[in-house]
């Protein structure tokens, strides 16, 4: 017994250090985010000074209320995260919260130009991101377990129909919108699209994992170099498809309709690993897009004027080219490191505080500052694809992809817009641009990261560590 209980005292002792060793990793990770949310909140600050030393010619110390809430809010999650989720990922919450506020800064520097349609966006931005922050933390706490979530997939799917039909209900509808993407309720606008992305996505990720074996496994050869599923195998796909060719004819929106398209493609790509579904996914929404562009004006106006947009023709028509052309010389005018925050003349292009934010700040902060500022958002998506690559579970791991995959392919869509390598949408710049909806949207995606983050190191795949959990069979 004497020799049982001392060989058993080691054990016993490096059981009781364990707990320790834990917690302090758990400190380092979450003091290592409680320095990188200071280093977002000093950039934020000197860019906040600048603009009004570049407008104005002095300071206002009214300015720092405007850092004071949105720090004052991004630190109480903080403060949330140290105890409901103390190993999640340390970099999502600084990241999101320095390009929130680098959009809230130039908000309030067109709003100071005296652009009549900034005006109050930079208070309204303040507010929405308070919403968008404050519901995160509900999110942090209600959801102490992401696999929650699988057991109403198809509850998901409904919501998200609901969602994406609510702009075509009689009574709330805005129809003076050029998209028919808004509701109004009251006072209210609302984009419930924006929110269909993360039940989509929740959809999308519980009904891969059910199917998965069926859409990898089973397919015929097609001329030796590919394999394709059967006819009936293709349902799911083609059922997404015409939900997006939909969206296009009824709601007039082309950015939404690839994004959701792309969000599916991507998820079905990673859950069977097989490249045919791309293959078929690309050939569908090409030949959806050509045959719009032939027989939707709508469509075909944009893609004119995204081929053409110097002509007169484009140029001066109304909701022509003269929107892209002014961003692109804005752009121009920007050059490698840009006029200053509040040197330049971005109030010129329509609409530079929400649909052309991004040409906005390329020309006050140039090219270099611009690809700062996307290099941020590929650190963004960078740590979300890597929490779904070490992630634990099939369901966790789809999840993770899609939700970042979403931020990064919206980013993509709305920068390729404006600098006119794709035809202009109306997607908004995540976390960038002016708007409630997709701040909500976006903030609601970090929390859940954050929580994923949080079970993937929880479980044992420590983010850091370069080895992937072990995984299930048949997964890409």
């Amino acid at each position: 017994m004497q020799q049982t209980a001392a060989a058993s005292s080691p054990a016993n002792s490096a059981g009781a250090a364990l707990p320790k060793g834990r917690s302090e990793r758990r400190q380092g990770l979450r003091n290592m985010e409680l320095g990188f949310l200071i280093f977002a909140y000093a950039i934020v600050l000197a860019a906040l000074l600048q603009v009004q030393l570049g407008v104005t010619g002095a300071f206002d110390v009214k300015v720092l209320t405007l850092l004071g809430f949105v720090a004052g809010l991004t630190l109480a999650m903080h403060v949330v995260l140290r105890f409901r989720a103390p190993q999640a990922d340390p970099f999502l919450l600084p990241i999101a919260t320095a390009i929130n506020g680098i959009g809230i800064t130039m908000i309030y520097r067109i709003e100071l130009s005296g652009y009549e349609a900034a005006a109050g966006a930079s208070n309204a931005q303040i507010i929405y991101t308070g919403v968008g922050v404050a519901v995160a933390i509900v999110v942090l706490f209600l959801l102490r377990n992401h696999r929650v979530l699988q057991r109403y997939t198809y509850l998901f799917g409904l919501a998200s129909l609901v969602l994406l039909l609510l702009p075509l209900v009689p009574g709330i509808a805005a129809d003076n919108e050029s998209a028919r993407v808004w509701i109004r309720i009251g006072p209210f606008n609302f984009q419930p699209g924006e929110i269909a992305k993360i039940t989509l996505a929740i959809f999308f990720a519980g009904y891969l994992v059910t199917a998965r074996d069926s859409l990898s496994m089973v397919s015929r050869r097609f001329l030796g170099i590919m394999n394709l599923p059967r006819m009936r195998d293709l349902g799911p796909i083609l059922i997404v498809w015409a939900v997006c060719m939909a969206i296009l004819v009824f709601q007039r929106d082309l950015g939404t309709s690839l994004l959701y398209f792309g969000l599916f493609l991507v998820m079905i790509f990673v859950a069977t690993g097989r490249i045919s579904w791309v293959v078929i996914g690309m050939g569908l929404f090409l030949g959806g897009a050509v045959v719009a562009a032939l027989n939707m004006s709508y469509v075909k106006w944009r893609v004119d004027a995204w081929l053409d947009p110097f002509s007169a023709e484009h140029y001066d028509a109304i909701g022509g080219s003269h929107q892209l052309v002014q961003g692109l010389f804005g752009l121009a005018n920007g050059g490698l490191l840009g006029t200053g925050l509040g040197q330049g003349h971005p109030e010129v292009t329509p609409l530079p505080h929400s649909d052309f934010i991004v040409t906005s700040l390329g020309e006050e902060l140039g090219l270099a500052g611009l690809f700062a500022i996307l290099a941020l958002y590929l650190l963004l998506v960078a740590r979300g694809f890597r929490i779904g690559h070490l992630g634990g579970d099939d369901f966790g791991r789809l999840l993770a992809t899609g939700l970042s995959f979403v931020i990064g392919l919206q980013v993509f869509i709305v920068v390729g817009g404006v600098t006119r390598i794709i035809p202009l949408t109306g997607l908004t710049t995540p976390f960038l641009a002016a708007g409630g909806s997709s701040l909500l949207t976006n903030w609601i995606i970090i929390a859940i990261l954050l929580r994923l983050s949080d079970t993937v190191r929880t479980s044992g795949s420590p983010l850091g560590s370069g080895a992937p959990a072990p995984t299930k069979g048949g997964s890409a």
